[in-house]
This record gives structure tokens, C-alpha cells and sequence, in this order.
């Protein structure tokens, strides 16, 4: 079933206006999610709202409010909040376009799909799509929903039949924390031109085309295999442990890491996944059930 648009508006550059839809392009509902229940009677935790730690509160009594002073608030009503006629709230004004380069990694937060407005032409949509992919250019500006402003960048969807617009919401600069704390005490270190050689070597044998379907979320299905073992009464998955590696020096490390990869590259593939080996959960032979879990 298709996805309900999370944010309708215009997306604007300059004098060119178009109506579009940004629908979210994750999918959360496949996440398995845990509720609290009392181990003895199996019955479900819940939480009330309380002040003074035993005087219920009413939902409808609960509103927003900040704290300007240990203990001091100010309240902030939603009907308050709903007047505050930020412009971005209903258009993207594009404030510039820049190399998609320019964006690192760490900047992006959630995935869009950015569909036309169904109830207006697709001539602008279709044109600005077509020229920021021959440009190679990404859209910069900002757009309000959930309760804040958010910076997004709009960009062509990426793929070789890919069609249409994508947004990523991006942080701000103040949500990073500053990478010198962590990475600048990082010293300069003497490159050995033969370790160096061995581990562009180790990064040949190992670079491949990224295939997104070859990868899967091996905890998500060991979850899943966990709660139907329990279901069922069966005997519970547990993990193989790989045996802990010995310390060798870099040298002989680079070494038989290469040596290794050239044999797995000489033999002939049997899977369709090159991850498709040992990983994952297996079942427990033994016929008695046990609740710990290796």
C-alpha cells in the first residue's frame, strides 16, 4: 500500500512554483517493537501522568512547556503553536543549489519521496527534475512539519532507470559536535610503502558493486526467529561465536588477509549473496528446551 503524503506544499525557485507531496521513504512499520510486561502476570506495564508523583493528570490537561529557570516554565499552548505562520510550513523557497559532492555523509537524517501534487501539471516538476540531473545539482532550503523547521536538500532519485525527485532533511550546524574533540588528537604516523601497497591490495580484492538487496538486518531476523522459537515451544536460536583472532603485527596481518581474499576470489560462487555464509542465527540441536540463549 502506498505511503500518505507526510507534508503537502509548493516548492519554489524564484518565479518557478509547483505544488508536490513529500512521502516518507522508510518504511519503520517492519521494526519490531518491545512493550514492558510484568514477568509474573504477564501482564502488560502502563504509565500514568502524575504530579506529585500519585495525582493523576488528564491527557487533555498536558501541554508543552519550557524551562527557562530550575522549576520555572512557561506554557505553551497548541492553539499558540498552530498561529505561528511560518512561511515554510506550506513552500520549500530554494535557496541555492550546489555539487552534490559538497554534502558529506554525516549531514543526512531521513529519507522523501518528493511526488507531484496530484491535483496540478507536472510540466515544472518534470523540467527542474531533468535539468538538476543534468546539472548534477542538489537543491538547499528549509521546510517546517513536526513541530520544527527542518534544512533539506532535494536531489534527482539516484539509480540507472530512477525517476523523479527525492528530499533528505539535513542537520544544522549546531547539532554536530565538533570532530577536532574526537579526531584531532590523531597524530601523524610514518606509512610503511609496503603496508601501504598490501592494504590497497586487501581493498582491491575486496571492492565490489554495491547491491543494497545483498544486505539484511540479520538482528531483525534473529528477533523474529527468537519470538517464534518461544511461540512455538521450540528450541531457541543461538549465534555461532567466531573464534577470537590472534594478535599477529600489521605486516603479517596485511598479508594473509590478501592471500586469503585471492583463494575466496579463485573459487566458484554456490550463493547468490556474497554474505551468505555463516552469519546469522542457527538453531540449537539439543532437543531440551532452554531459556538461555548462548
Amino acid at each position: 500500500m502506498a505511503g500518505r503524503p507526510f507534508w503537502s506544499g509548493q516548492l519554489r525557485i524564484s518565479l518557478v512554483s509547483f505544488g508536490i507531496q513529500l512521502v516518507p521513504a522508510v518504511n519503520s512499520m517492519a521494526d519490531i517493537s518491545f512493550h514492558q510486561i510484568d514477568r509474573k502476570t504477564r501482564k502488560r506495564v502502563r504509565h500514568l501522568n502524575v504530579i506529585n508523583d500519585d495525582q493523576p493528570v488528564d491527557n487533555s490537561e498536558i501541554v508543552k512547556g519550557y524551562e527557562y529557570s530550575k522549576g520555572k516554565y512557561v506554557i505553551v499552548e497548541p492553539e499558540e503553536v498552530k498561529k505561528l505562520r511560518l512561511e515554510t510550513q506550506n513552500a520549500i523557497d530554494i535557496a541555492q543549489f550546489v555539487d552534490s559532492s559538497e554534502l558529506p555523509p554525516y549531514l543526512f537524517d531521513r529519507p522523501y519521496f518528493v511526488v507531484p501534487d496530484p491535483r496540478g501539471p507536472i510540466e515544472a516538476y518534470s523540467v527542474v527534475c531533468a535539468a538538476m540531473r543534468q546539472a548534477n545539482k542538489v537543491a538547499i532550503g528549509e521546510v517546517a512539519f513536526g513541530g520544527r523547521e527542518h534544512l533539506v536538500a532535494i536531489a534527482p532519485a539516484s539509480g540507472k532507470n530512477a525517476r523523479g525527485l527525492m528530499a533528505y532533511t539535513l542537520r544544522y550546524a549546531e547539532e554536530l559536535r565538533d570532530a577536532k574533540t574526537y579526531l584531532g588528537n590523531i597524530h601523524d604516523h610514518s606509512i610503511d610503502k609496503k603496508e601501504l601497497a598490501l592494504a590497497n591490495e586487501l581493498i582491491r580484492t575486496h571492492s565490489a558493486p554495491f547491491r543494497l538487496e545483498d544486505f539484511k538486518d540479520d538482528y531483525e531476523a534473529a528477533l523474529r526467529e527468537l519470538i517464534e522459537a518461544k511461540r512455538k515451544d521450540k528450541p531457541l536460536p543461538v549465534a555461532d561465536e567466531r573464534p577470537r583472532a590472534k594478535v599477529i603485527n600489521l605486516m603479517d596481518a596485511l598479508k594473509r588477509s590478501v592471500s586469503e581474499s585471492n583463494q575466496k576470489a579463485t573459487r566458484p560462487r554456490t550463493g547468490s549473496s556474497p554474505r551468505s555464509t555463516t552469519k546469522g542465527p542457527r538453531l540449537v540441536k539439543s532437543g531440551k528446551r532452554s531459556h538461555k540463549a548462548a
